[in-house]
C-alpha cells in the first residue's frame, strides 16, 4: 500500500536579535552553499549558479541546533593544503540545520550517498570560489558589527566579500552561541528593529519559499491521490482513464477491437425485459397495497374523529366517571376501616358456637364412658354373685342421674307430641341446662348488638348492597362498553364480600329453622342486578351472570366449610338435614359456572367426608354382652346395647342422606364399609333372632339409596352388601324353623329390594315357598 507523502511545513524565518537581516543575501548564500550530510548535494558537474540556487532553496531558520559536517572539514583541509586563504583555525565549515526538517533531509540523503564522488568534486569546485576567512578576520568583523549596532547604524553591503561576510556572520553566531562574552549575556525582551530594506528582503524571500513549497506539496498531494484512486476504482477493460495532474479534460475513449463480448440475441433481450417487467409489476402491486392500507387508516381516523365530535357531552361523561371514581375510592376506604370489626365479630360468634358444640360432644363422650364403666361393674358383680349394693363414685352417680332425667324429659315430650314409635338412642342429646342456655343467649345477644353498630355511622350508599349495585347498574346502562371493559363483574364480589359477611354473622346453617340463602337481602339484590343485566345486555354470555356464583364460592362456601369442620355433629339428624338443604341449593342450583365453584366445592366436600370419618371413629360404640345378659329386654345391658345400636344406625342414615352430593363410592365406603360391616352387622349377629332383628334390617334397607339398585338387569347386589345379605339369609333360615315364620317374607322383600334376586330364588326353592315367587316376578 502506497503511503501518503509527508507534507513539509517550513517555519517562517523569525526575527531574532542576532539575525543579520535581509541585507546579507550573499552571506546567507555562502552559509548554505556547503550542505551537511543530511542536506541535498549539488548535482554532478553543476556550476556556480546552480550551487548558489540550491543554497538559496535550502535556507533554514536561525536559532536551531547545528550539525558539524566532518566530511566538509576534510574538504576544507584539502583546500588549505593547496594554499587556500584560510589558516588552520578556519579549516571547518559549519552547516546550520533545522531539527524539524531532519526527517525530510534524512530521506533525501540517500541520493547523496549514491553519488558521493560527484558531491566531493562539486564541493571542491565550490570551495575554490568561496574564500573562507581566518580567525583575525572574524574578530575584526565582529568588532565592526558590534560598533555598528552601538551606533544604530547598518552594516554596509560589500559584494566583493559576500562569502567572507557570510562566513564571518556564521562563525560569529556560532561563537556567540557556544562561547558568549560577558556583555552578551543580557536577555533581549524585544526583537531588534530592522531597516526597511531588511524587512522587504525578508518578505520577498519568504514569499518565494512559500510559493516553491506549496507547489511541491500540491504536486506530491496530487500524485498520492492519483495512486489511491487507481487502487479504489476497478478499471474495466477497454477504458483508459487518465487521472494525471496535468490532464484536466477527459480524453477520447478508444474502442479496443481485441475485446470479445458475449453473443446477444432477441430471446435473451426479451427474457431480461420480461424479468425487469415482472419486478416492476411486483413493486407496483406492493405500492398499491400500501396505498390501500393508508386509505383505510385515513378513513378510520376520520370516522373516529367524527364519532368523538358527535358523541354526547364529554363534560357530563367526565363528571360521571370522576364521581364513580370518587365513590368507589370512598367505598373501599370505608370497607377497609370496617373489615377489622367484622372479623372480630365473626370470630366471637364462631367461638361461641364452637364452645357449645364442644360442650355437647364432651358430655356425650363422658356419659358413654361412665355408663359403660357402670355396666362393666354390674357384669363383674353378677359373675361374682355378690350381694349388696354396688359402690359408685359421686361423679358417676351424678352423671347417670342427669342422663336419666334428660331421657325422661324427651320421652314425655314425645308422648305429648304423639310420637310413640320412637327408639331410644335415635334422639339427639343436645339439651342444655337452664343456666347454660341463659349464658349462651346472653353472649349471642351481646355479639348481635355489636354487629348492628358496625355500619350505624355509615351512609346507606356505602353499606346497603342494593344501593351499591344501583350505582354500577347506572354505569352499565349509560356506558356499557367501558363497564364491561373494566371487568366490573369481577370487582363486585370483592366489594360486596365484607357486607355479605356481616349479614351472615347470625346465620346458622345447622339450625333446623334457619333462614335460607334465597331469603337473605343480599341474595335477592344480586339476583335483581343479574336479571337486569340479562335484559339490557346484548351478549348471551354476559359476565354479570357469574356474580352470584362467585359470591357464593368466595363468601358462603368458606363459612359453610367452617361449620362442617368445627360445629356440625353428624349424629344430629336435624343439623345434618339442614346442612344438606343449604349445600344442595348451593352446589346444585347455583353451579352454572363449574370452574368458579369447583375449588370451593371440593374443599367443602372434603371437609364433610373428614368429619364423617371422625364421627365413626369417635362416636360409634356398640358393646357385646353375653346372651344371658341381654335376654331380658329390661336389663341395663340390653337397654344400653339397644341405644348404642340405634345411635349407630342413626349415623348410618345421616351418612346416606348425602346421596347426590357425595360420590357413590365415597358413600359406600363410609356407610357400608366402615359402619355397617364393621359395627352394625356384628351387633346383629350377637342379637337373638326375632322380630326385632327383622325390624332393624328393614331400617337398614330403608336408608339405602334407591338409585344404587335402579338397574333392572341386576341379579346380584353391590359387593359392599354381601355381608348384610348373608346375615339376612342366615336369619331367614333360623326364622323358618321357629315360630316367627311370617317374618321370612319380610326378609325376602329386603333381599328383593337390594337386588339379591339370585339368593332370594335359591332360598324360596330350598324351602318350597312358592307363594313368595310372585314377589320376585313383580320386580
Amino acid at each position: 500500500m502506497a503511503h501518503r507523502p509527508q507534507r513539509t511545513f517550513r517555519r517562517r524565518r523569525a526575527d531574532s536579535s542576532d539575525s543579520d537581516g535581509a541585507g546579507e543575501p550573499c552571506a546567507e548564500a555562502g552559509e548554505r552553499a556547503a550542505p551537511g550530510p543530511a542536506g541535498d548535494g549539488p548535482p554532478p558537474g553543476g556550476g556556480r549558479a546552480e550551487a548558489a540556487g540550491r543554497a538559496r532553496r535550502g535556507r533554514v531558520p536561525r536559532g536551531r541546533g547545528r550539525v558539524w559536517a566532518s566530511s566538509r572539514r576534510a574538504a576544507g583541509t584539502g583546500l588549505r593544503a593547496e594554499g587556500g586563504p584560510g589558516g588552520p583555525e578556519s579549516g571547518t565549515v559549519d552547516i546550520s540545520t533545522d531539527e524539524e526538517n531532519g526527517t525530510h533531509h534524512s530521506s533525501e540523503s540517500k541520493d547523496d550517498q549514491s553519488s558521493s564522488s560527484d558531491s566531493f568534486s562539486s564541493l571542491e569546485e565550490f570551495s575554490s570560489i568561496v574564500n573562507i576567512p581566518d580567525a583575525a578576520f572574524i574578530q575584526a568583523a565582529r568588532r565592526k558589527r558590534e560598533l555598528a549596532r552601538a551606533q544604530e547604524d547598518y552594516i554596509s553591503l560589500d559584494v566583493k566579500h559576500t562569502s567572507t561576510i557570510s562566513g564571518i556572520k556564521k562563525n560569529s553566531d556560532e561563537d556567540s552561541e557556544s562561547e558568549p562574552d560577558d556583555h552578551e549575556n543580557r536577555i533581549l525582551f524585544t526583537p531588534k528593529p530592522q531597516t526597511l530594506r531588511q524587512r522587504m528582503a525578508d518578505e520577498t524571500t519568504t514569499r518565494n519559499e512559500e510559493t516553491s513549497e506549496e507547489s511541491q506539496e500540491d504536486e506530491n498531494q496530487d500524485i498520492w491521490e492519483e495512486q489511491q484512486m487507481r487502487k479504489a476504482v476497478k478499471i474495466t477493460e477497454g477504458q483508459d482513464i487518465d487521472l494525471s495532474h496535468s490532464s484536466e479534460s477527459q480524453r477520447v475513449k478508444k474502442f479496443d477491437t481485441s475485446i470479445s463480448f458475449p453473443l446477444v440475441n432477441l430471446e435473451i433481450i426479451k427474457k431480461r425485459l420480461n424479468t425487469r417487467l415482472t419486478l416492476l409489476q411486483d413493486t407496483h402491486r406492493s405500492h398499491l397495497r400500501e396505498y390501500e392500507k393508508y386509505i383505510q387508516d385515513v378513513k378510520s381516523s376520520k370516522s373516529t374523529i367524527q364519532n368523538l365530535e358527535n358523541s354526547s357531552n364529554q363534560a357530563l361523561n367526565f363528571k360521571f366517571y370522576k364521581s364513580m371514581k370518587i365513590y368507589v375510592g370512598n367505598l373501599i376506604d370505608c370497607l377497609n376501616e370496617k373489615i377489622i370489626s367484622i372479623q372480630e365479630i365473626e370470630s366471637s360468634m364462631h367461638a361461641l358456637l364452637l364452645k357449645q358444640a364442644m360442650t355437647f360432644l364432651k358430655r356425650r363422650q363422658d356419659e358413654l364412658k361412665h355408663e359403660s364403666a357402670y355396666l362393666q361393674q354390674l357384669s363383674r358383680k353378677a359373675e361374682q354373685s355378690t350381694n349388696g349394693n354396688l359402690a359408685i363414685d359421686e361423679k358417676t352417680q351424678r352423671i347417670l342421674e342427669e342422663i336419666a332425667s334428660r331421657r325422661a324429659q324427651r320421652r314425655q315430650a314425645r308422648e305429648l307430641s304423639g310420637n310413640c314409635d320412637h327408639q331410644e338412642g335415635t334422639s339427639s342429646d343436645d339439651e342444655l341446662s337452664s343456666s347454660d342456655t341463659t349464658d349462651f343467649q346472653k353472649s349471642q345477644g351481646d355479639i348481635l348488638q355489636v354487629h348492628k353498630k358496625i355500619f350505624e355511622d355509615v351512609h346507606d350508599d356505602f353499606c346497603n348492597i342494593q344501593n351499591i349495585l344501583l350505582k354500577f347498574q347506572q354505569w352499565r346502562e349509560k356506558f356499557p362498553d367501558s363497564y364491561y371493559d373494566a371487568f366490573i363483574s369481577l370487582c363486585i364480589p370483592k366489594l360486596l364480600n365484607p357486607l355479605i359477611r356481616v349479614q351472615l354473622i347470625d346465620w346458622n346453617p345447622l339450625k333446623f329453622d334457619s333462614v335460607g340463602l334465597k331469603q337473605l337481602p343480599w341474595f335477592t339484590s344480586i339476583e335483581e342486578f343479574m336479571n337486569s343485566s340479562v335484559e339490557h345486555s346484548k351478549k348471551e354470555d354476559s359476565s354479570d351472570k357469574k356474580i352470584l356464583p362467585i359470591v357464593i364460592n368466595k363468601t358462603v362456601i368458606p363459612r359453610l366449610t367452617d361449620f362442617v369442620e368445627f360445629i356440625w355433629d353428624p349424629l344430629s339428624t336435624s343439623q345434618t338435614t339442614s346442612l344438606i338443604t343449604h349445600c344442595r341449593m348451593i352446589l346444585e342450583e347455583h353451579s352454572t359456572s363449574e370452574s368458579e365453584v369447583s375449588k370451593g366445592k371440593q374443599d367443602l366436600l372434603k371437609s364433610i367426608v373428614s368429619r364423617i370419618k371422625k364421627a365413626i371413629e369417635d362416636d360409634v360404640f356398640i358393646p357385646l354382652y353375653p346372651k344371658s345378659a341381654i335376654e331380658n329386654k329390661t336389663s341395663p345391658h340390653s337397654e344400653f346395647q339397644e341405644r348404642q345400636f340405634w345411635s349407630g344406625l342413626k349415623l348410618f342414615g345421616n351418612i346416606l342422606l348425602w346421596n347426590g352430593l357425595l360420590p357413590d363410592d365415597t358413600l359406600q365406603e363410609l356407610g357400608l364399609g366402615k359402619l355397617l360391616n364393621r359395627y352394625l352387622i356384628i351387633a346383629l349377629l350377637n342379637a337373638i333372632p326375632g322380630p326385632d332383628i327383622v325390624k332393624k334390617c328393614n331400617q337398614i334397607a330403608a336408608y339405602l339409596p334407591e338409585k344404587w339398585f335402579e338397574n333392572s338387569a341386576m341379579r346380584t347386589s353391590i359387593p359392599e352388601l354381601e355381608n348384610f345379605i348373608q346375615f339376612l339369609l342366615q336369619s331367614a333360615h333360623k326364622l323358618s324353623r321357629s315360630e316367627f315364620r311370617d317374618e321370612v317374607k319380610e326378609i325376602i322383600l329386603i333381599l328383593v329390594k337390594v337386588r339379591a334376586l339370585n339368593q332370594a330364588e335359591s332360598f324360596i326353592e330350598e324351602y318350597h315357598l312358592d307363594h313368595l315367587k310372585s314377589l320376585i316376578k313383580e320386580v
